[in-house]
């Protein structure tokens, strides 16, 4: 690599996306892999980059290029409440010439009724089956916050889907997931509200076979959650 610049660098990071919704193959990945390791803000990036993988994996590939057929005689029974509504009407002059302006209409609500049969198909498309999830053991190491976890397995990391009270309000806690040679990599951050239920979902770099706990840390680096797989 010719510098924290260079194309290698460069190449490696237009990788990151392909990593995360894991369609890199065994050689490429492993090349990621490596880089990841000592640079931290691709490993930053690739976290900000998981959330989003997470959801295009639950995206069907098979309904998105599915368009809705309108039901049979759609435009002629527009074309007919067209002509019905202008013989039955007041006189008024037309730019152009009837049969013209008909067909433009026709057109415009034919596109209409399929916009709106594509959004109803849209909603109505098979929705996968939910991530599956993990229970963990979670340690409160501070006696003022209660917490609990679960764990997505995910093929670009793992998701850390995190619930608890008694978080400070207002204050900064850092999450970071451990790998299986001691590495602490970063797995997101979170605001705590104080006595009400926080939620949060926070993703991490390492593969859920090779991650073997997560911390959470306040802002004066204090670990207030602990949890050990």
């Amino acid at each position: 690599m010719s510098g924290a610049h260079g194309d290698e660098y460069r190449e490696l990071r237009e990788m990151l996306g392909a990593y995360a919704l894991g369609h890199l193959d065994p050689a490429e990945s492993a090349r990621v892999r490596a880089h990841l390791d000592g640079c931290p803000a691709c490993r930053v990036e690739l976290a900000e980059l998981a959330p989003l993988a997470a959801r295009l994996s639950a995206v069907d590939p098979d309904v998105l290029d599915e368009t809705p057929t309108p039901p049979p005689g759609l435009g002629a029974a527009v074309l007919a409440r067209i002509a019905a509504e202008e013989q039955g009407g007041p006189p008024r002059h037309r730019a152009t010439p009837l049969p013209r302006r008909r067909r433009v209409l026709a057109g415009a609500l034919v596109a209409g009724v399929a916009a709106a049969g594509a959004a109803v198909g849209w909603l109505a498309r098979p929705v996968p089956d939910p991530p599956p999830l993990e229970p963990v053991a979670v340690q409160a190491v501070d006696p003022g916050v209660e917490a609990r976890a679960d764990l997505v397995p995910h093929t670009w990391g793992v998701e850390v889907r995190l619930t608890g009270t008694g978080f400070a309000d207002g204050e900064v806690f850092r999450v970071a997931v451990t790998d299986d040679e001691g590495r602490e990599v970063p797995a997101g951050e979170f605001l705590g509200v104080g006595g009400a239920e926080l939620r949060c979902n926070l993703s991490s770099a390492v593969l859920r076979d090779d991650a073997v706990g997560f911390e959470v840390v306040d802002g004066d680096g204090d670990v207030v959650v602990r949890s050990d797989f």
